[in-house]
């Protein structure tokens, strides 16, 4: 792979014009109803180990096998769920870049 040569132009690209693309306003409202509702998902599933912790003691303390309690299998599938939902992410993500190439090759 050899180094850029200075004196090759880049292309400009009217940033302007691509937002103004439907098909780009679509990507994002199809980002957005993926990024939000799974951002608020994980936010609960993640603070609902101290609420309760702290609002339901008993449940918590409740053994499931041997010592291991309640709160203890909560915490790990905490960390099943952060890769449940990175596996998701990159799939959907996928899509996006897709749709993404799309409208930049449709610029062009």
């Amino acid at each position: 792979m050899s180094a850029p040569n200075p004196s090759e132009k880049t292309p400009v690209v009217n940033w302007a014009e691509i937002e103004a693309k439907p098909a780009f306003r679509h990507l994002l409202a199809r980002k957005a109803k993926f990024i939000i509702p799974a951002t608020i998902f994980f936010l609960i599933y993640y603070l609902a180990l101290p609420v309760l912790v702290g609002y339901c003691p008993d449940l918590m303390k409740k053994k499931v096998w041997g010592e291991v309690n309640v709160a203890y299998v909560f915490a790990l599938s905490q960390f099943f769920m952060a890769w449940i939902m990175a596996f998701i992410y990159v799939r959907v993500a996928t899509g996006w870049d897709k749709s993404a190439a799309e409208v930049i090759h449709d610029h062009h």
